[in-house]
């Protein structure tokens, strides 16, 4: 016969002693000082989110090194114009990540 699955609310709430995913992925990365490579590889995977699609679609490569953000842009006015909102880029970035990840903005 089939065994019919009941909902116990005991079991399901949360015990002493139980972490998070999340928390326990955070403190692993922590522990590990994986936290800033983390943070780094995610800017680059969601540069098109946090910049926009008109500005990631003329950029070629983006990468952050000793809390540099490395920028090569295609399009001669808009590295211009980047150049002059170059706080701005440093503003958004350290906003979306919630902690000072980059100080300066290179364009090669």
């Amino acid at each position: 016969m089939a065994q019919h699955y009941r909902f116990n609310k005991e079991q399901a709430s949360r015990r002493p002693g139980v972490t998070p995913l999340k928390d326990a992925i955070e403190q692993m990365l922590d522990k590990y000082k994986l936290k800033n490579r983390f943070d780094q590889s995610y800017v680059v995977a969601h540069w098109d989110k946090i910049m926009g699609d008109a500005i990631a679609s003329r950029t070629k490569k983006v990468f952050i090194k000793d809390r540099t953000l490395f920028l090569q842009i295609e399009s001669a006015p808009l590295r211009n114009e980047l150049v002059r909102a170059k706080y701005k880029i440093i503003e958004l970035i350290n906003r979306e990540m919630k902690s000072d990840l980059v100080e300066e903005v290179v364009f090669i």
